[in-house]
């Protein structure tokens, strides 16, 4: 990497971690090519992150690891290329990387941060918490060493199971003491910010942002509270993870049913 991409690199990471303000969130429209990437930033918005669903669906695999790391990585040096803004990757639970291989990948593709989730997609569970913070810990020691401030989003993924089963409304309350639990861990360990995925009843989002030490990033979902409530919550991001690569898909079948018609 030359001087100048390293310099471009370190303003990118400045760049995104400033713009992560509580009550003043960040938006993040997910972009899954350089095509959607580039249309986030010519609508104004000042940070691309990537959803590692679009990206895995665009090369023909599943999400949640069905796709071989390096095609993934591949994919998000092309989006990096391919924009000015800096660039935020969903790069899921590391793909068994060991921390110092991931973050020289991720520095190499010039990733300004990333997402690092806390299942164990092999094993279908969560990570143990202890462990998943020590590798957190060991991200951020590699990142350092490297004088490389790459922004960790550590995701929380203990309010996935019960959304992905449809789970009724009130049983959300009853997680947040486990989120808070490893959310509270993965900043101590050096992360910048947690996300707890799915998490969008506003009790329980309201107790998780009032007692968690750090920034929350928050999935755009259409029952979670508008932009304007998560603010006041105390949100610090905002992102739509799948769900624009899966309205833009619908819209496409829609278009095509049509043209039969």
């Amino acid at each position: 990497m030359t001087a100048s991409q390293t310099s471009r690199l370190q303003s990118g990471c400045d760049l995104l971690r400033s713009l992560q303000r509580p009550g003043d969130p960040l938006l993040l429209p997910n972009a899954w090519d350089v095509a959607t990437a580039r249309a986030v930033v010519a609508a104004g918005y000042p940070v691309v992150a990537t959803t590692s669903g679009g990206v895995a669906a665009t090369l023909g695999y599943e999400d949640h690891e069905g796709a071989p790391a390096d095609e993934m990585l591949a994919a998000a040096a092309r989006i990096v290329r391919g924009v000015e803004a800096p660039v935020t990757v969903d790069a899921e639970a590391g793909y068994g990387m060991e921390p110092t291989e991931l973050v020289a990948a991720l520095r190499t593709v010039g990733a300004a941060g990333c997402n690092l989730e806390d299942t164990d997609h092999a094993a279908a569970r969560l990570r143990d918490l202890d462990r998943q913070a020590e590798w957190l810990s060991a991200v951020r020691q590699a990142a350092s060493e490297n004088g490389y401030p790459l922004v960790v989003n550590a995701r929380v993924d203990v309010f996935l199971s019960g959304f992905l089963t449809g789970a009724g409304p009130g049983t959300q309350e009853q997680l947040v003491p486990e989120a808070l639990r490893r959310a509270n861990a993965y900043l101590e360990a050096g992360a910048d910010c947690v996300y707890p995925i799915a998490l969008w009843e506003p009790e329980a989002l309201r107790r998780f942002t009032s007692e968690v030490r750090g920034p929350v990033n928050v999935t755009r979902l259409p029952q979670a509270p508008s932009l304007a409530e998560l603010a006041t919550l105390g949100v610090a991001r905002v992102s739509w993870a799948t769900l624009l690569y899966r309205d833009a898909m619908a819209h496409f079948a829609d278009q095509l049913a049509s043209l039969q018609e």
